[in-house]
């Protein structure tokens, strides 16, 4: 299944303990739980808000991580993500 975006630039973003949170210009809310990115999970609460809006996603300097708004919308999680449930 394919998703078409027509406008995916983020204008705002912020994590909290344990989600991502994105606005879209068309007034959208994203959220995603953290544990699908685990550098961002493992990255301190400073660094996790450090944040620049890209053209179609996402960018964490301090912490080395991009993340599209169109992996957020098809809910793709890092190749090494584990739901926290499995991991005990």
């Amino acid at each position: 299944m394919q998703i078409e975006i027509e406008d995916s630039r983020p204008v705002s973003a912020h994590c909290d303990a344990k989600h991502l949170h994105v606005t879209l210009p068309d007034g959208r809310s994203l959220s995603a739980p953290l544990w699908w990115y685990p550098r961002l999970a493992k990255a301190d609460a400073a660094d996790r808000n450090l944040i620049e809006l890209m053209p179609m996603g996402i960018h964490w300097p301090d912490v080395d991580e991009d993340i599209s708004i169109a992996s957020i919308l098809r809910g793709q999680k890092a190749p090494e993500a584990i739901e926290p449930e499995l991991a005990a």
